[in-house]
């Protein structure tokens, strides 16, 4: 073996010895985390507490991913976008939405690519450019005077064929589902993921903004079952997914519920979801409690040592 070879040799001994993380690094794909500001009490839109969640368990369990989180509402630097594969939005919506003030630019990375998810009050915009756009980006919204905000106990039955739903049993779980929700024409794109159909129960209220309407109304009398989770296949082949529950923080706790989202995000994000969906270990009580904005009342009178 002459010298050149013999150099050549070492070269690739030495970068087939190098750690598989650092091999890799330029491979993560990134997914960035917008958690709004506090919004309710203990227990409930606990925006910063679920997506530190999600990150970590995304982190720890997808290798090929980098999530970070933005807390407190939009980050004051969008050079956080960079390179992004999708960003995942989790706060109070309607008229306070942090995606208001920033639809052009948010728009220019949709033409890029990324993909959007929005997670319970999120998905609640108002009528006008903001609606039209995210019927483009991923094929639905909470629309008032025509979708509802009930409490109730969705009991989603079966799943479809779907890469988010891989390795998810059938579930139920008490939350605040939206339902009747403002979809694109003809479904075009949208394939529903959970679906459900509330009882009448739901509806208990008057009429109202978020409440009732006669549309709705009609629907679940004729037996019309309703879609709270939804994934979408733009034309331009990004992607979305719309999720109308995580009220409750201790849902994220439930184990179906936690990987219907985290492979959800995957999806998006346009990574390989895995056959038996993204791994994620149950938290414990104490990593549910870590991040929220408030103390557990059942706890914040205790004594807690440094």
């Amino acid at each position: 073996m002459n010298r050149h070879s013999a150099t050549v040799l070492m070269v690739a001994l030495l970068v087939s010895a190098l750690p598989t993380n650092f091999a890799e690094a330029d491979d993560k794909t990134k997914i960035v985390f917008v958690a709004g500001k506090q919004s309710h009490g203990w227990g409930a839109h606990e925006h910063r507490a679920g997506c530190m969640l999600l990150a970590d368990r995304l982190n720890k369990n997808m290798p090929n991913v980098e999530a970070i989180v933005s807390t407190g509402g939009w980050p004051e630097d969008n050079g956080i976008f960079e390179n992004a594969a999708a960003v995942v939005i989790y706060c109070d919506g309607y008229e306070n939405h942090p995606l208001k003030p920033h639809l052009d630019f948010f728009d220019d990375l949709v033409e890029k690519g990324v993909g959007l998810v929005t997670i319970h009050w999120a998905t609640e915009v108002e009528r006008g450019p903001m609606a039209e756009k995210f019927l483009e980006w991923q094929g639905g919204f909470c629309d008032l005077h025509w979708s509802v905000n009930p409490h109730w106990k969705a009991n989603y039955k079966s799943l479809p064929n779907h890469p988010i739903t891989n390795g998810v049993k059938p579930f139920e779980v008490q939350d605040e589902w939206y339902y009747h929700m403002r979809f694109a024409n003809e479904m075009k794109g949208v394939t529903p993921i959970l679906t459900a159909l509330p009882p009448e129960t739901t509806l208990s209220r008057p009429d109202g903004p978020r409440s009732g309407n006669s549309d709705v109304r009609s629907a679940i009398a004729n037996g019309e079952a309703q879609h709270t989770a939804w994934a979408f296949q733009r034309t331009d082949g990004g992607r979305g997914f719309g999720f109308t529950g995580a009220h409750f923080h201790r849902n994220w706790a439930h184990d179906d519920f936690r990987k219907l989202m985290l492979n959800a995000i995957c999806w998006t994000a346009q990574i390989p979801v895995p056959v038996g969906g993204v791994p994620s270990e149950t938290p414990s009580p104490e990593e549910m409690d870590a991040n929220q904005d408030e103390r557990n009342p059942e706890t914040k009178n205790q004594n807690v040592e440094n």
